[in-house]
């Protein structure tokens, strides 16, 4: 029996559940705090890309978090010019009126599950979107991470 009566409802509820369970292993058991996490990451992400790959990317996500993931979405800004250390510091501003958490350790649990879950051609555009002091932030632990793949190939 279909929880909502509409099948895309049910499975973006799924979806979204299975991520923030992803996030959850990584980060600890709050749910509140990995929807957080989720939104708060993917939007800043989403405004230190180009605006075609951040679109691209949203496209991408399911329905319930590509609701969070353009909320506030301010197109004409972007992208922002945010060094790897600010856009960690963003994230833990955004982060800030949650439980304490490592905002690099949500970035990086953020990353791993869209590598998890995304096509990785998709990851790899959007990783080469980034300057290579993020690439580390893709791999977890923060192991040093080889550039993205040719985008030519």
């Amino acid at each position: 029996m279909s929880a909502t009566g509409l099948d895309v409802f049910d499975r973006t509820l799924q979806t979204t559940h299975i991520w923030l369970d992803d996030i959850k292993e990584m980060l600890g058991p709050d749910r509140q705090v990995a929807w957080k996490v989720l939104s708060v990451v993917l939007r800043k992400l989403r405004d230190r890309l180009p605006v075609e790959l951040a679109a691209n990317l949203g496209a991408q996500l399911p329905l319930l978090v590509r609701g969070a993931y353009y909320d506030q979405f301010e197109p004409q800004r972007q992208p922002m010019k945010l060094d790897r250390d600010r856009f960690v510091a963003e994230v833990g501003s955004g982060l800030s009126d949650s439980r304490p958490i490592d905002a690099e350790e949500a970035v990086r649990a953020v990353f791993t599950v869209l590598s998890s879950h995304l096509p990785q051609g998709q990851i790899a555009k959007v990783q080469h979107a980034l300057p290579e002091p993020f690439w580390p932030l893709w791999q977890p632990g923060g192991a040093e991470a080889a550039p993205p793949p040719d985008q030519t190939a």
